[in-house]
């Protein structure tokens, strides 16, 4: 094993050496929709050759080929010889490299909670208040990326140890143009419309949601999501941030407030496909295919930005499918316009000069507009090109990203797994099987009271 894992490294650095000497994707200077201007000036300040930088992420396969197209850019301006590498089990490579005293000089990760646990036992390098100032003038939504970059090190004082950088959308839900243009139908601005919309659909004799619950363990999981948004739509963001941390106990008026948000939806027999009994035994896989039926099974379906994955075969996002954003309820507009989704975040483990660079470098509009223009990519940076997107969809999200006031990561992937990915789940399908959302969260806080 231990020789494999040599060859392993060997072949990293081979290959990391190959990408060194690629050509640049974009050519600097060719294409106006890239902000060429801020590469060149980052180049400026960069003369790092000979350095050698180590990322470790999330990313394989096509993503990190996607990532190392942005990599090179960063090899190009400043001569860094940049080597990335990446494990089916990154979340646990992480923790044994750092506990070992032999971390990469940056590594990347989707999961606060392993991040608050790296800070907190002294393992990640602060960022600095150039870098919280600068979030905080450049992300739209800036302080909620500021408050999600932010964790308490080793002696306990909070400092900013995160660079958010590649962002997912879930506030989305997802419906066929065409049904509503037959139907007469229009997207809705705010919570009270999408409401009255379901209403109608029934009154005209349609089934307005698709809603299923099924994933094998993961039973239950869509459920939390619907939560979550109805959370951020009907708390203040602070409350949220209490809820996921228990520092309000899942039983409390705003949590079955928001629960009860979901099942006016979710419980009612007329407004969902199959009726409320079909809700928890319905895969989350096949439950969208019901928008594209004739007639069609639903015509809503709420859903983060992968469902396309799971439509019929051939069909085109943007033309045969599409999507709006879960709309705020326009009698809480002191609530903004709040987002629910997921990221990567970027942090120094080692700190050098290229791994401060490197950190300067994803402040730059290129590291952001490269990967924008050729796959799945969203960012809340103010000054990337917003036609740089690689499609109308993905433009569309970046657009939510960019209004969004609030931005907070899925609530269950915070809370602790025995709850985010167990008690939570279960509850859920109980609470849709029938029981009242304050036994389903009163059930649910006991779990997290036994783990205390």
């Amino acid at each position: 094993m231990k020789r494999s894992l040599v060859m392993g490294v060997a072949a990293l650095a081979l290959m990391a050496g190959a990408t060194q000497a690629a050509e640049l994707k974009f050519k600097p200077g060719e294409d106006a929709k890239f902000n060429w201007a801020s590469y060149e000036e980052f180049k400026k300040g960069h003369d790092l050759k000979g350095q050698t930088l180590t990322i470790f992420g999330p990313w394989r396969g096509e993503d990190q080929t996607l990532v190392e197209s942005v990599l090179d850019y960063f090899r190009d301006a400043t001569g860094v010889d940049v080597k990335y590498s990446s494990s089916e089990n990154y979340e646990q490579q992480i923790v044994i490299d750092t506990q070992a005293g032999s971390p990469p000089d940056v590594a990347v990760l989707p999961q606060p909670g392993l991040i608050a646990d790296l800070a907190s036992k002294g393992y990640l390098v602060p960022l600095g208040d150039e870098t919280q100032k600068w979030l905080l003038e450049n992300y739209a939504a800036g302080q909620s990326w500021v408050d999600l970059s932010t964790y308490k090190g080793k002696d306990g004082t909070a400092a900013l140890y995160a660079f958010p950088y590649k962002i997912d959308v879930k506030s989305l839900v997802w419906y066929v143009p065409e049904n509503f243009e037959d139907a007469g139908y229009e997207v809705p601005k705010t919570m009270e419309d999408l409401k009255a919309l379901t209403e109608k659909i029934v009154a005209d004799g349609g089934t307005p949601w698709c809603i299923g619950l099924g994933s094998g363990g993961a039973t239950g999981w869509p459920a939390t999501d619907w939560v979550e948004d109805m959370m951020l739509r009907t708390q203040p963001a602070d409350t949220y941030d209490k809820w996921v941390t228990n520092a309000i106990p899942f039983s409390d008026a705003a949590v079955t407030g928001a629960i009860d948000e979901f099942g006016w939806f979710a419980k009612n027999d007329k407004f969902v496909a199959g009726g409320a009994a079909a809700v928890s035994s319905s895969d989350f896989r096949d439950s969208p295919k019901g928008l594209f039926s004739s007639p069609p099974k639903c015509y809503l379906h709420h859903q983060a930005s992968f469902v396309p994955s799971f439509f019929p075969e051939g069909t085109v996002v943007g033309e045969d499918a599409d999507f709006f954003y879960m709309p705020p309820y326009a009698s809480k507009p002191d609530l903004g316009n709040p987002v629910l989704g997921a990221g990567t975040l970027a942090m120094i483990t080692k700190d050098t000069p290229a791994s401060r660079a490197f950190i300067a470098f994803l402040q730059t509009p290129i590291a952001h507009e490269v990967w924008m223009a050729q796959s799945s990519f969203l960012t809340p940076l103010k000054t990337v090109n917003q036609d740089a997107y690689a499609n109308g969809p993905m433009k569309k999200q970046g657009e939510i990203l960019l209004n969004a006031t609030t931005f907070r990561f899925d609530g269950s992937d915070l809370m602790p797994g025995k709850i985010g990915a167990g008690a939570f789940w279960t509850g859920m399908i109980d609470y849709v099987g029938g029981k009242s959302s304050e036994d389903v969260a009163g059930g649910i806080q006991k779990a997290w009271d036994a783990i205390k």
